[in-house]
């Protein structure tokens, strides 16, 4: 073996026990180890190298990240706008949320619901400028226009 071959090993080695280390806390998407790794200095194309052969040997999954990272923040109460946001960041683009969420919370109006009550006081007459600051909490959760409509008119909710 040449000097540049045992090298190249080294970084390699190295490289994949940052990350092993990295995956054995939690999950993380290939985005979120390859940012991780670049930051500690590796080249971009040794570390897409071993990211790919951790993914290989299953120690790595995008599916296993987006699944575990979705119950995470349906358990937070997190809707799912905001979910599919943060996973399009962290390099998960086609996920489907739906399973996740019958598993974890039934529906996402479930979920919404859960999200509401534990918050608010359930008043059937609310003014306006409290149905608006009710309104912006849900949608800052990640919960669509459309959803909190729902809510609102399925517990039977009605201005002042």
């Amino acid at each position: 073996m040449t000097e540049n071959q045992n090298k190249l090993n080294c970084v390699y080695t190295e490289i994949r026990e940052i990350g092993l280390r990295l995956l054995a806390r939690r999950e993380h998407s290939r985005k979120e180890l390859l940012n991780k790794l670049l930051i500690k200095g590796f080249n971009q194309d040794d570390i897409l190298v071993v990211i790919e052969e951790l993914a290989l040997q299953g120690w790595q999954s995008d599916v296993r990240y987006a699944e575990s990272y979705t119950r995470h923040r349906i358990q937070k109460g997190y809707g799912p706008v905001f979910i599919s946001y943060e996973l399009r960041q962290n390099g998960i683009d086609a996920f489907n949320l739906e399973e996740i969420v019958q598993k974890t919370a039934g529906s996402w109006m479930e979920l919404l619901e859960q999200v509401y009550i534990k918050k608010y006081n359930h008043d059937i007459l609310i003014e306006r400028n409290e149905w608006a600051k009710r309104s912006r909490f849900l949608w800052q959760r990640g919960f669509s226009g459309e959803m909190v409509s729902a809510l609102f008119e399925q517990l039977n909710i009605k201005f002042i």
